[in-house]
């Protein structure tokens, strides 16, 4: 399908991750796909090849281009080859819009350059355990201390992407307690450093798919973390996280349309390849005929996809809009991943072929970023409903 979404910068950056893929993340995903994460000392070379710093400004050490396009290739890229870079999507997607438009001038000097490095590795605590989507519920607390240098934080998370070899952790902690009229209010955003006393890694959660990600649970007893690590205003910590939102369901659904894309590449490498009753199996009608209905299906989710990436890029992608890009993207993919993994009969169930692993990674699209159902009330309340 023609696009018009990137330029010849974008696809020499996609030839060269192309390439690096293909010499030192294909010979070890295997065991990364054991082991249940990548070794952290991958994350340096990550760092080295300079995808931590695209959009981090000259001044702090990075390339300075603000556009999401350059994360939107390394998603097509690592897809496409059936691998994962592990947690740093989550370093860059989750972590890097948080410091770049909260910090101030001196957290962006003391953080960002061993951000860019890959010195210090983010994630993102929003989730707990009895609250699911309903951030407005959270129970973890943050009471400032008598003396006004530390607040003392207290409570627990879960599902936590790169939450097991993250150094600082951004965790949403109420600090104080919601207004009648307002549950939201009285959320705050805290950058945590994981080696004070008292913050502990629980649990790296045994997950259906993503399995090179690590995922945990963060407890946190009585840490005291310094006024001077707080992001934005107090209190306001909820609008912020709005405010971020469809930018990660964007990525989520462009995650999802790469998958798509991908899925269909390895089932047409399959059939083409696979024979039965003495032919191929890509030359029965009905291969041709899903197959042909799946690239249709990726079609629509590519420009669904694209035109949301476009908005972003210009500052005007809304939440309703990166709602339905999510919920589309990821219910296309959802179908699509589903009709290849037949075409692969009995082997499309093995681990070793790249379409189980995608089909176990795929089916928490639906589910993290906010479930489709919450998609779908976000859309009605656009539609005036």
């Amino acid at each position: 399908m023609r696009r018009t979404v990137f330029n010849e910068d974008h696809e020499a950056f996609r030839q060269t991750l192309r390439d690096f893929i293909e010499t030192e993340v294909v010979p070890r995903y295997d065991q990364w796909f054991v082991d249940g994460q990548v070794p952290r000392d991958f994350y340096k070379q990550l760092a080295e090849l300079g995808l931590f710093g695209i959009e981090v400004p000259e001044e702090y050490g990075g390339a300075g281009i603000d556009s999401f396009k350059f994360a939107a290739i390394q998603t097509e890229e690592t897809t496409r080859a059936g691998v994962s870079f592990g947690a740093a999507g989550a370093h860059v997607a989750l972590g890097l819009p948080y410091l770049l438009d909260l910090g101030t001038e001196e957290q962006k000097r003391r953080w960002l350059p061993d951000f860019v490095s890959g010195d210090t590795m983010y994630a993102l605590a929003m989730t707990e355990p009895g609250t699911g989507s309903d951030l407005a519920g959270m129970s973890t607390t943050a009471k400032l201390s008598e003396d006004g240098t530390h607040y003392v934080l207290n409570g627990a998370k879960t599902f936590i992407t790169g939450g097991v070899l993250a150094d600082r952790v951004i965790v949403c902690a109420r600090t104080s307690p919601p207004k009648p009229d307002d549950r939201r209010f009285g959320i705050t955003l805290l950058v945590v450093d994981t080696t004070l006393p008292g913050y502990s890694v629980g649990r790296k959660l045994d997950k259906l798919g993503l399995r090179t990600s690590d995922t945990a649970e963060l407890a946190f007893v009585d840490v005291k973390v310094p006024v001077g690590d707080r992001l934005g205003e107090e209190n306001k910590g909820f609008s912020y996280l709005g405010k971020n939102l469809p930018k990660e369901r964007l990525s989520i659904a462009y995650g999802a349309y790469a998958q798509a894309a991908a899925a269909v590449r390895f089932a047409k490498l399959y059939v083409q390849d696979r024979k039965v009753f003495g032919q191929t199996v890509a030359s029965f009608q009905n291969t041709k005929f899903e197959l042909a209905a799946c690239q249709a299906e990726v079609d629509a989710a590519q420009a669904v996809a694209d035109r949301a990436l476009e908005a972003l890029d210009a500052g005007e992608l809304t939440a309703a809009e990166a709602a339905s890009a999510k919920l589309f993207c990821t219910e296309v993919a959802h179908r699509v991943i589903d009709r290849c993994l037949q075409l692969h009969g009995g082997y499309g169930f093995i681990n070793e072929y790249p379409i189980a692993r995608l089909y176990a990674d795929n089916r928490v699209n639906r589910i993290y970023g906010g479930t489709s159902e919450v998609m779908k009330m976000i859309i009605a309340k656009d539609m005036g409903l």
